[in-house]
């Protein structure tokens, strides 16, 4: 059984990530967000809430204690972020990590070029790819509602496919990738719809 710490507890894509880790494995989650109050309607003794802020390392420390994954799913500044997640699961000698990113950080998409409105997400990704964790970052296309998992992976380096996909097929992957560690290690994974 594995410890699972979800930073951003409160996300779209947290939320039906949760669901899934509760009804397909036997994990204990950790759930930690700014407001903890968004997650009082989550009634299992598998889940622990806490409320902290990802910009306090020593805050992310306390709560990496006993975790075997850290899965990442925030917004914000995402590169100082991603410096505090590195240090504290440094210090707390926690080296899997999961964590969401954007389409589009490698300029791997045709036909588009983001500029800076991804830069948070290209600093963030730099900064955990020099890191020594055992990371997968996930880079998912748009974001639909619908009620499918229904996706396929490209790898760095690859051109991107598609345009879209579900948030509950976004939340299979980091599920599969939390029950199976040794999967798409040191990889940033391209997630769309199949087209």
């Amino acid at each position: 059984m594995s410890n699972v710490l979800i930073l951003g507890a409160n996300g779209g894509i947290a939320r039906h990530a949760i669901d899934l880790f509760l009804k397909e494995t036997d994990a204990q989650l950790t759930l930690f967000l700014r407001n903890s109050r968004r997650m009082k309607n989550m009634e299992s003794d598998r889940i622990r809430v806490i409320e902290g802020d990802v910009m306090d390392v020593e805050n992310l420390k306390e709560a990496m204690t006993g975790q075997n994954i850290v899965y990442a799913n925030l917004s914000g500044d995402l590169e100082n972020m991603a410096k505090n997640i590195v240090e504290a699961m440094d210090a707390s000698e926690v080296k899997r990590l999961i964590f969401i990113s954007s389409m589009g950080i490698y300029d791997e998409v045709p036909g588009e070029k983001y500029g800076s409105v991804l830069n948070p997400y290209r600093k963030s990704a730099q900064v955990i790819e020099a890191s020594s964790l055992d990371y997968t970052i996930l880079r998912p296309a748009w974001f639909t509602n619908s009620n499918e998992i229904d996706y396929e992976t490209t790898q760095k380096g690859e051109l991107f496919k598609g345009g879209a996909v579900s948030r509950k097929s976004v939340a299979d992957l980091v599920v599969k990738l939390a029950t199976n560690p040794e999967l798409e290690v040191r990889c940033s994974l391209g997630v769309n719809k199949p087209e």
